[in-house]
């Protein structure tokens, strides 16, 4: 499709694609939990919300700000690194490569980290995955040769599928079940805002310096908000799981 309509013709096939799967896949999620479910997962969750001592709204800022961090870091190399191997001389073909692999990376840590998040729940999985995205970033500051930055942007993939399917298992966990639909959708909102945010912040970073180092460390500065959010909360609850909340 890019090759013979172009990258307008890609994203309209891809909004009829998703139109099409999208609206009726939601029709096999109608079915409605039980009254019995819903009052034994509210109590989990209020457990859960008096450990952390939050009221849901800051929670839910906190985790919008989050969000806003960890995505600001990861659109930096989805976003650029096409134009980034174009930069370094490789270019544009070896970028889309590297691409793929970023987002086959993440189809295989998203697994991997929804297993885990049964586990240690999801705010030892936010904490995981963000602090490995992080230090995958920086590994793009390295000036190495191709096969290294191949290497790093499957590192990078792998790293940080976690990230944003974690927010939704940590509102599920300390929040209301009856309020997750909206307070999903906000924080999943708020990463949509730093993946727009990151995207254009890192491209005006290199248009001012002629450089995509400062849009590195910018990204990395953000994802340190991330992390810095995620230890202050597991701190608050006294470790990955918290207080453990009677069945």
């Amino acid at each position: 499709i890019m090759v013979d309509h172009g990258w307008r013709g890609a994203y309209i096939a891809l909004a009829a694609l998703s139109v099409a799967v999208v609206l009726p896949g939601a029709q096999l999620l109608r079915r409605r939990i039980d009254g019995a479910s819903t009052a034994k997962a509210t109590s989990h969750a209020a457990a859960k919300a008096q450990s952390v001592n939050l009221s849901p709204r800051t929670l839910q800022v906190l985790l919008a700000t989050a969000g806003i961090g960890c995505c600001v870091a990861m659109s930096m190399p989805q976003v650029h690194i096409v134009a980034l191997c174009i930069d370094r001389g490789y270019g544009a073909q070896a970028g889309a490569e590297m691409l793929s692999l970023m987002l086959v990376g993440g189809v295989a840590s998203r697994l991997f980290f929804g297993a885990l998040s049964d586990r240690i729940g999801g705010l030892f999985v936010l904490f995981i995955s963000g602090t490995l995205q992080m230090l995958a970033l920086c590994l793009f500051l390295i000036q190495g040769g191709l096969a290294s930055l191949y290497l790093i942007s499957l590192v990078f993939g792998l790293s940080q599928g976690g990230i944003v399917p974690s927010y939704a298992i940590i509102v599920r966990e300390y929040m209301p079940p009856l309020e997750a639909g909206r307070r999903v959708g906000i924080v999943i909102g708020a990463t949509i805002v730093g993946m727009a945010l990151g995207g254009w912040l890192s491209g005006w970073l290199y248009d001012l310096t002629g450089s995509y180092a400062a849009a590195i460390w910018n990204g990395i500065a953000f994802n340190l908000v991330n992390v810095g959010i995620v230890i202050a909360i597991l701190v608050r609850i006294g470790g990955p799981r918290g207080k453990a909340v009677p069945a």
